[in-house]
Parts: C-alpha cells; sequence; structure tokens
C-alpha cells in the first residue's frame, strides 16, 4: 500500500493501494475497504484513484459521495 500524502493534514485516510478496476483504502482508525468498478462505479473509483494520487481531498470525496457504497471490508 502507498501512504496517503494527505496535504491538508486531517484526512481519515492513511494508506491506498490501486488496480486496475478498484481502490483499496485503509482508515487510521481501522478498517481497510475496497471500492470497484461493479459496485462503487467507474467514476467514483477513477476519481477516488485521482485523488489519492494527488493526497488531497479524497476522504472529504467519499463522505459526500461514495460512504456506503463499499464492495467489502478486508480488516
Amino acid at each position: 500500500m502507498e501512504k496517503y500524502r494527505d496535504i491538508g493534514g486531517n484526512s481519515g485516510i492513511s494508506a491506498y493501494e490501486v488496480g486496475d478496476d478498484f481502490i483499496i483504502v485503509r482508515f487510521k482508525k481501522g478498517g481497510m475497504y475496497l471500492y470497484n468498478y461493479s459496485i462503487t462505479g467507474s467514476s467514483h473509483v477513477n476519481k477516488m484513484v485521482e485523488l489519492a494520487r494527488i493526497g488531497n481531498g479524497l476522504n472529504g470525496y467519499m463522505n459526500l459521495n461514495i460512504e456506503h457504497a463499499s464492495a467489502r471490508k478486508i480488516a
């Protein structure tokens, strides 16, 4: 997993991993969640990947757009 840069310094996300059609997000308070094209939707996953790579805005985007659309909890 790659460490989330958290440019704003206030994110609840600590790390992420990107695949061809998914992103896995690890939260600071615990838990890792898989978001994929089939459950979350390709446009949301692609935006999440973009924000993760930038290191800013991912947590806010997730809270506003896909908070309950995870494919599954991993850990």
